[in-house]
């Protein structure tokens, strides 16, 4: 027996094309929204955010699930094998798209098979913080100062593999500078031994690390990414202080199992782009420090193939491994 969202397609594929309306999913199941975080964070946040907005716009309830652990693994894993791809979304992020691949030696889930591209979401964009009384104030000064350490400096990160970390091990092979890593568990005690002075600097997002950059807590170096960002427009891009072409961010993207029909990644799709540009949900993603980056399935299904080339080869070269 065919369901009621394949019955209301073949109703659909009747219609003339220009007449047929952006429908949302044709029953009153809700859509689980999976995500690989604990509740409260800025993955969670954003999520609940989008789940609402959207959910108003296509009259379908969206219930948000947390599962976090093993770097999003779990939750992954759990949307791999969804038994309802109809039903079921997942905030996927840079780790498990572009980096877990290379950092594990054996996944339950495919990151290239096993999900179905929906749509960007957001980017994090990545900032190169010091302590304020540190003497660097730009990136040649930065590099001096490194330099000057015979026995190699120590830098911080929320954890190991995250993006955070991976983006130092690129500045890292791109300038040559003698690094070591300090991972933490999470961002918010590394920030603070910044601040405090017992650790020389470390990469921050804008959105755990935007406030401490805006109030003088931290010194930013520059931004990681290919232009400034509107909200800190003083702070100039690492590319444009002597390091062509460097850009590292965290980012989330919007997948399914990779099960599900086309039409209905479509609907999904438009509205999560509605979303991501009303002022609204843009007005408080500013708030968090996060950029909407609205984009079609095709469009994630490229920047993930890119992502996961560029940072397979970093993870390989520093040799970083999570088991």
């Amino acid at each position: 027996m065919k369901s009621s969202l394949l019955s209301r397609r073949q109703v659909l594929s009747l219609l003339p094309l220009a007449a047929a309306p952006t429908l949302a999913l044709a029953d009153s199941k809700p859509v689980e929204w999976v995500v690989g975080y604990a509740p409260g964070g800025g993955s969670d946040t954003v999520a609940r955010m989008l789940a609402e907005a959207m959910g108003k716009s296509m009259g379908q309830s969206f219930i948000v699930t947390n599962k976090p652990g093993a770097g999003s693994n779990i939750a992954a894993d759990y949307v791999a094998k969804a038994r309802d791809p109809e039903h079921t979304v997942f905030t996927a992020d840079s780790a498990v798209i572009a980096a877990n691949p290379f950092l594990y030696s054996k996944l339950a889930y495919n990151a290239e098979k096993d999900f179905a591209p929906v749509g960007t979401i957001a980017r994090f964009p990545l900032v190169l913080v010091v302590n304020p009384n540190a003497q660097p104030k730009n990136l040649k000064e930065f590099m001096a100062w490194v330099r000057s350490d015979p026995k190699g400096m120590g830098y911080g990160s929320p954890g190991t593999g995250s993006p955070h970390h991976l983006a130092t091990e690129l500045f890292r092979q791109q300038t040559g500078l003698n690094l070591t890593h300090v991972p933490y568990r999470g961002a918010a005690p590394a920030i603070a031994d910044v601040i405090g002075g017992q650790l020389p600097f470390m990469f921050v997002d804008t959105s755990s690390g935007g406030s401490f950059i805006t109030s003088g807590k931290v010194r930013a170096i520059g931004v990681a990414n290919a232009g400034r960002l509107a909200t800190m427009p003083d702070i100039p891009t690492l590319a444009e202080q002597g390091l062509p072409g460097f850009e590292a961010s965290a980012w989330q993207a919007l997948v399914a199992p990779a099960g599900i029909g086309a039409a209905t990644v479509k609907t999904l799709n438009k509205h999560l782009v509605d979303a991501l540009n009303s002022t609204e949900v843009r007005a408080r993603m500013q708030v968090l420090g996060i950029e909407p980056l609205p984009g079609t399935p095709d469009e994630l299904a490229r920047f993930a193939a890119a992502e996961r080339t560029r940072w397979g080869r970093v993870v390989r070269e520093a040799n970083i491994r999570l088991d």
